[in-house]
């Protein structure tokens, strides 16, 4: 009797097929998991990096504003300065280059608007965001709003 026991007792030696499967779909399910939080941690990435270029070129206009505050800044859409190399003036060599900015990072489709207000000015920049939102023709935005510097009035004599 205790030879039968000793001989239906068999030490396994190694793992089992089903095992190295079973270890195989979790690690595959595992990289596949990773490669997804991956790929959406780059669209995010993406999309970060330009609102942070978007206010890059935002405050760049409005460092150009205060420098020259007798200039008139209104702009609005892709075409109101043309971009030549005949570029006469601050103002218009300003405008010809925060609408170079603008195109250089969001392509034909970015728009760039400034509005003045007395001293109030507001500098919006709109892009296509749709490779981070996932739906075709979404727009994402970023608006400064700042106070330009007044000449203060002339004291009375």
């Amino acid at each position: 009797m205790s030879q039968k026991r000793r001989g239906s007792k068999k030490r396994q030696a190694g793992m089992t097929l089903i095992e190295v499967l079973v270890a195989g779909l979790i690690l595959g399910v595992g990289l596949l998991g990773a490669a997804g939080a991956q790929i959406s941690a780059l669209k995010y990435t993406d999309s970060a990096r330009m609102s942070t270029q978007a206010s890059f070129i935002a405050y760049d206009m409005l460092d150009r504003m205060r420098a020259n505050s007798a200039g008139d800044y209104r702009f609005s859409g892709r075409y109101g300065v043309a971009l030549n190399s005949n570029v006469t003036g601050v103002v218009t060599q300003d405008l010809s280059e925060f609408k170079r900015n603008i195109q250089a990072f969001g392509g034909e489709s970015a728009r760039g608007e400034i509005s003045l207000n007395d001293r109030q000015v507001s500098i919006h920049i709109r892009w296509d965001d749709s490779r981070a939102e996932k739906n075709e023709g979404a727009l994402q935005s970023f608006t400064l709003n700042s106070q330009l510097p007044g000449i203060p009035p002339a004291s009375p004599s």
